[in-house]
Order: C-alpha cells, then sequence, then structure tokens
C-alpha cells in the first residue's frame, strides 16, 4: 500500500470514527435534553385531593421528571348547580394553564350531598362535560379518572349511601362515555375506615394507599 493510499484509509477511518463520535454525542445530549423536560401532573379534587398528602405521595413514586400540580379545592363538586362546582373554580383555569401531559381527576365525594338533589343523568352530563374540556388542551393529555375512596359516618353531611348509589355508577358511566381509564381508590380503603380523620378525608395512611392505587394503574408510558 502506497503513501497516498494508506493517507486516504486512515482519513476514511478517522472520518467513521468522529462521525460516530459525533453522533454518540448528539444522542445523549437528546437524552438528557428530554430528561431535562418534566412531565407534567395536574391532580384535580377536592379537599381529598388539596387536603391530604396524596399529591406529594404520588410524586414520591413518580420521582423528580416529574411537576405535581395540586388544583384540589375543598368542597368542589361535579355538579354545575352547585356554588362548589369545579368549573367555578380559579384552580379549574390554573390547571387549564398549566397544559398538562397527564391529569388525574378524583371528584365525586361531594356530590354525595343530599341538599344538592342531584340526578345521576345530571352528574354525569358534568362530570363529561368538565371531562371534554380537559381532552380539547393544546397539550392533550392523557386522563384518569379516580373513584374516590368511601364515606363513612360523617359531620359532611354527605351519604353514604348516595355515594353508592348515584355517584360511583355515574363516575363509571362518565368513564364509558369517553373511553377514559378509571382508577380505583374505592376498594383499597373500603374496610379501612380507621384510615379517616373525620370519615371523609384520609389520613397519613389513607393518601399513602391513594397514591399506590393511582401509580399502579398508570399507562406503563406514563412512568419513567
Amino acid at each position: 500500500m502506497n503513501y497516498t493510499v494508506k493517507l486516504l484509509a486512515t482519513a476514511i477511518i478517522f472520518l467513521i470514527i468522529f462521525s460516530t463520535l459525533e453522533a454518540t454525542i448528539l444522542l445523549t445530549a437528546e437524552k438528557e435534553d428530554n430528561q431535562a423536560i418534566p412531565v407534567r401532573v395536574a391532580c384535580v379534587g377536592d379537599s381529598i385531593t388539596r387536603g391530604t398528602e396524596y399529591t406529594l405521595d404520588l410524586w414520591a413514586l413518580l420521582g423528580s421528571n416529574y411537576v405535581i400540580g395540586d388544583f384540589g379545592v375543598g368542597g368542589a363538586t361535579v355538579s354545575q348547580k352547585s356554588e362548589s362546582a369545579y368549573m367555578y373554580k380559579t384552580a379549574f383555569e390554573l390547571s387549564k394553564q398549566f397544559q398538562p401531559n397527564i391529569v388525574i381527576i378524583m371528584l365525586g365525594t361531594n356530590d354525595a350531598n343530599q341538599h344538592l338533589n342531584e340526578t345521576k343523568i345530571e352528574f354525569v352530563s358534568d362530570y363529561v362535560n368538565l371531562l371534554c374540556i380537559f381532552q380539547s388542551l393544546p397539550s392533550k393529555p392523557k386522563i384518569y379518572i379516580v373513584q374516590p375512596p368511601p364515606i363513612f359516618n360523617n359531620n359532611a353531611n354527605l351519604s353514604s349511601e348516595l355515594f353508592a348509589q348515584m355517584v360511583m355508577p355515574g363516575i363509571k358511566e362518565a368513564t364509558n362515555n369517553t373511553g377514559l381509564p378509571l382508577i380505583d381508590a374505592y376498594t383499597p380503603l373500603v374496610d379501612h375506615p380507621d384510615f379517616f380523620v373525620d370519615g371523609v378525608h384520609p389520613k397519613v395512611e389513607g393518601a399513602q394507599l391513594i397514591a399506590k392505587a393511582v401509580y399502579a394503574a398508570l399507562d406503563p408510558d406514563d412512568k419513567r
């Protein structure tokens, strides 16, 4: 092999090595960029979202690649004829501005108030309306509906019978109507009234069970 051929071969090898190195650097940079962009998770709900540590427990399970937005509002209802309708709250607007990648909605507990005189048809219609708004966000979030934990004896005028007969079936119907996934936070707590402060709001143990149920039900693609 003469000098010219050797030089050409050396140059080609160098170009191959350099190209490979450049590609590796670009892939690494791209991976780092992807890791640098956190997944925005909007937790929508009432005081069971806002008033417990469930969102913090969920964040601990998801890890540092996620940002949790707690958009819970105490007393919030699905029912739009209530003054406490979630859609009338500032948190609702903030949750949309958050442009979430994932939305976790746990509402319905306060709709078990007999004073609302709410029918299941109204409940389902209002819930579907709320869900459709989140589905239309530019961020195209993955939406999960959560069946709230059970209602035990309480002084908040919340009926466990109404919850079982109207709210729970209504949530399932809204889920079926929209084709969205349903997470069961009811069953893990149904035998644990001792995990509640007042028959409605979970203690630390209850909040942890909710977070675990939500995390376990998330699509693998939504967990990095």
